[in-house]
Parts: C-alpha cells; structure tokens; sequence
C-alpha cells in the first residue's frame, strides 16, 4: 500500500435496548460530523487491534467482534491530513456491545445509538452509508464459531511416538500464546479442541485466560472426521446456539473438509498452522466465514 495512504479500523457497534437493534454514531467535534467509531493504526498494530481499540476509546465499550465488513478508501480532497497522507483507508468489523460507558472527550464529544436507518441518515458521509448498507445485507450473527489450525508441532517424521501425542514445539508454543490476545477480541465462553495433544495444548492458554476447561471432541480431529465427516459437521453445526461464542481447534484436513460442508460458497480453505477462521451464523447456518491466515503472529 503506498506511503501517502493513511491506514485506519473501526467498527459498526450494536446493541439491543428495548428489543430493538442499535448502532452507535459518534459526534467529532473538530469536523462537526457524525461517523462510525474509527481511528487510525498506530506503528505494528493489525487493523482488527486498531478496529477494537478506537472503539473502546470513542465509545467506551468493551465489544466482542464477529464478521469482517468492507475496507473503504476515500481521499481527503484539495487538503491533506497532518502527515501528510491525501486518502485513508478504513476497515470494518460488525461488534456488539458487551459492556461499558461513554465519557465525552477531545475527540468524541457526543455518541448516539439510534435504529440502523436513523444511524444511517444521521451519518455525515456516503462512504459510511455504504458500509451499513453491507452491515444491513446480512442478518446480524446470532452466534459465532472460531475455527483455530494447531500451531505448529515439529516434523512428524521426527516423532517417534504415538502422532496423537505429539507436542507443540517451541514455536507452536510461542503462537500458541499469541493467540490469546487475537481470540480473546471474539469474547468466546467455551473452548472446544480435537483430541491430539499440540490440539489442546494450542488453546489452553486462551482457555486458563478466559477461567475454563478445554473439551475435547474426538470429532474435530482428522482421522474422525475421514471416517464420519457428517457425524463432525453437524458437531461443528451443534455449537452455533444463540448467543454462544465458541473456539475449536482442529487440524490441516478437517477444517477444509468442515468449511467445505458449511461453507460451500467458500474458494480456497487451505489453513496455515496457527491460522483461524470465524465463522459466523444465524439460526444454525453460517453466513458469513472470514480468514486470518496471521491470527497467531
């Protein structure tokens, strides 16, 4: 991306007050406009860390993230930003709210929660009209499953013992820890692994640092699921619950196969050790499925 391109994340924030959806508008007071909540990366930071940071800082939510939206690319017109940049390119995560309260600052003074097309006509900007016209276009997930590759476990020719017990190596364990930080931004409440052990070891750190046990389900390993891959699909299917946000972790031939079966629409499901897909769905059936080949760096 060139260097005169500001790069910046945020969120279409949603709440139900009254039995009725909410999306949260902010109010600038250095622009004098209305906008989804967003700011720009700081140095390193991915545009998911960046979408939930801004978030938390404009509207003082803590929220937990579900389906990737657009990226959108605007220019600044005849002026440039402060650095110098003449466009900015802004992605976008679909969040609900989970807690929180606004405090009026510098940058934000003011925040609305209105109904999708109050939201939509209160915004100042056609470009993030468009991008509830996205968030509009697919129902809202009423649940959300994270399907996590193991990290990595050495050579399997180096191994001599039983494959199933074979171990992360120190790499694996390393991407193991880092997966924290990236799953935790999803709010799961339970932690699902196939059986082999560099399965289960790849999310027992999310899993002490969320306060729960690690279950194992045979079903999501790779041999179970050569020998009854429906049998795994409608395991995978069973923990789309309303309201539930679930991580499974699995391996290099079942989760092809499983994003195959619920995701037909999907192209190319290789998935790198470490990587994750997010899957969202509404009444049972997925609906949206977004890759993060990085979600362990």
């Amino acid at each position: 991306m060139a260097s005169d391109v500001v790069r910046a994340a945020g969120g279409v924030v949603w709440r139900v007050r009254d039995g009725q959806v909410e999306l949260a508008v902010v109010h600038r007071p250095r622009y004098d406009d209305w906008s989804l909540p967003k700011g720009k990366l700081e140095r390193g930071e991915s545009e998911l860390a960046a979408a939930v940071r801004e978030v938390g800082e404009e509207l003082g939510s803590t929220v937990a993230v579900s389906r990737r939206l657009t990226r959108v690319e605007y220019t600044y017109g005849e002026v440039a930003d402060a650095a110098g940049a003449t466009s900015k390119t802004v992605a976008y995560w679909v969040m609900r709210h989970v807690d929180g309260t606004f405090t009026p600052s510098d940058e934000v003074d003011a925040v609305q929660w209105l109904a999708p097309k109050a939201a939509a006509a209160q915004l100042s900007y056609e470009v993030e009209r468009r991008v509830l016209d996205e968030y509009d276009a697919t129902p809202l997930p009423d649940s959300t499953v994270v399907l996590v590759r193991h990290a990595k476990a050495g050579k399997r020719s180096e191994w001599r013992g039983d494959d199933a017990q074979r171990p992360l190596d120190a790499t694996g364990v390393e991407q193991a820890g880092r997966l924290v930080e990236f799953l935790t931004r999803f709010v799961p409440d339970r932690v699902l692994s196939a059986d082999p052990v560099r399965c289960v070891q790849t999310v027992t750190p999310l899993a002490e640092a969320l306060g729960v046990q690690v279950a194992v389900d045979p079903a999501f390993s790779d041999d179970d699921f050569a020998a009854a891959p429906i049998a795994a699909e409608h395991a995978l299917l069973a923990l789309a619950r309303p309201g539930r946000v679930t991580v499974v972790c699995s391996q290099g031939s079942a989760i092809p196969g499983l994003l195959a079966a619920v995701a037909p629409w999907l192209g190319d499901v290789e998935t790198k050790k470490g990587a994750a897909w997010v899957l969202s769905t509404v009444d049972g059936v997925v609906s949206a499925a977004d890759y993060y080949p990085h979600a362990s760096r």
